[in-house]
């Protein structure tokens, strides 16, 4: 079978493409690796999407983003995508449970975490070290945590902990934050939230188990150790695009070159949400990017027949 559109990633970008795609009469295929809804499950509360004015939690928005899919027509298969050959006129995505075809592709592979880099940390990930507060945070009911970051995510990730822990100290490189000014006054005031400023996590002291950090003041070169039972890292993120470095072109950041348009350097195939080059990352403009692409796959597919 030869679907008419493809969309790589099961992610608010992915499942609003879907939606779009399928509502326009398009043979219409998600393959997403593992759980619906991308990143935005690991939110707690998602309070700045339009219409939810209570906020709601990244699993039951995922959730009702596929729903909305389904319900237009639009197909959800879970494999994971092994390689990817764009440059046909035939699409080809091979998966570990089978090959699939496709007139267009839209690529909609989100970003995963950043890693700091440093020794003993993939070793120490799950035993103290985390990349999810909202997976993760329950183990560390009054406990004292370290929350390295200072953007919007990690200032999420600080609050959804302040509830849980005895203690949440925050890390971060800068002398200030660089969240939304809204979330910043929220966590300053915050009874059980520390800040160690222009401070980077160099080590994890450890034994069987994270038992502390040490940091160094990246002005004045002192170290100090930290007591702490866990540390979680929320320092970005990099895009999903190791699959198409030969494919699409990308930036220096490993982004898929794509404006407003979506489009891509490769006809047929469109990037939309966090994996593509944009000014704001979020839910909403992801949501954006799918009804756009949708609506330039239908478009290309119309020329292509015409």
């Amino acid at each position: 079978m030869i679907y008419d559109v493809l969309i790589l990633g099961g992610g608010p970008a992915g499942y609003t493409a879907a939606m779009y795609a399928a509502r326009s009469g398009l043979q219409t295929a998600v393959l997403e690796k593992l759980s619906v809804g991308g990143q935005m499950v690991t939110t707690d509360k998602i309070d700045n999407f339009p219409g939810l004015p209570d906020g709601i939690d990244g699993y039951s928005l995922g959730q009702a983003m596929k729903k909305g899919a389904d319900i237009a027509g639009a197909k959800t298969i879970f494999t994971e995508i092994l390689s990817v050959s764009l440059l046909g006129e035939v699409k080809k995505i091979t998966t570990d449970s089978g090959d699939f075809f496709a007139k267009s592709v839209i690529v909609a592979t989100g970003a995963d975490h950043k890693h700091l880099g440093i020794a003993q940390e993939e070793a120490l990930v799950g035993r103290g070290v985390h990349y999810c507060a909202t997976c993760d945070g329950m183990f560390y009911r009054n406990k004292t945590v370290v929350v390295i970051g200072g953007g919007n995510s990690a200032v999420g990730a600080a609050r959804y902990l302040s509830r849980l822990c005895k203690k949440v100290i925050v890390v971060h490189r800068r002398d200030r934050l660089r969240a939304s000014k809204a979330e910043q006054e929220k966590l300053q005031q915050t009874e059980n939230v520390e800040f160690c400023w222009n401070s980077e996590v160099t080590a994890f002291l450890h034994e069987a188990r994270v038992h502390g950090v040490t940091l160094r003041n990246v002005v004045t070169g002192q170290t100090q150790e930290v007591d702490c039972d866990g540390v979680f890292v929320s320092v970005g993120q990099s895009p999903n695009t190791a699959l198409f470095t030969r494919e699409l072109a990308l930036d220096e950041g490993g982004y898929i070159l794509a404006d407003e348009s979506t489009c891509t350097s490769v006809a047929g195939v469109f990037a939309a949400g966090d994996v593509r080059t944009k000014l704001l990352r979020q839910v909403v403009t992801a949501c954006a990017d799918g009804g756009v692409a949708a609506a330039q796959a239908e478009a290309f597919l119309a020329e292509k027949s015409s």
